[in-house]
């Protein structure tokens, strides 16, 4: 009888290959859904189980603020910093962004863009 292939936690049916469940409390075999092998459960044991999820798995707004955003050190950086935005008038993707409070402070602030390819000015209100 051919045992199930074991690939890292996971075992895979040895007639057909596909991916088998785990063992149900107090049954002696795992039946696959496919073909209808039987795997004796005891093959489950001793298995260690690793979980790991890539750092872009999950992406969150302040990880996403760290990847757009460059800070530059030239004359232009009194524009404020590198962003990934898109220009609105020639399309280029990165413009210089700088926030302002324009309004009260109960009210969000006002990003201003510069494009880095032809320098067009404009605004967005948060």
């Amino acid at each position: 009888m051919a045992t199930a292939q074991k690939i890292g936690s996971l075992l895979f049916c040895p007639t057909c290959g596909t991916l088998l469940d785990l063992p149900k409390d107090s049954e002696p075999n795992v039946v696959c859904e496919q073909c209808g092998h039987e795997e004796p459960a005891t093959s489950y044991e001793n298995i260690r189980i690793t979980t790991r999820s890539h750092p872009d798995a999950f992406p969150s707004a302040l990880r996403q603020k760290r990847k757009t955003q460059t800070k530059t050190h030239s004359d232009s950086d009194t524009w404020g910093d590198l962003v990934s935005e898109k220009c609105p008038k020639c399309g280029h993707l990165e413009a210089y962004s700088k926030a302002i409070q324009t309004r009260s402070a109960d009210e969000g602030s006002t990003v201003f863009y510069r494009c880095a390819s032809c320098m067009h000015d404009w605004k967005v209100n948060n």
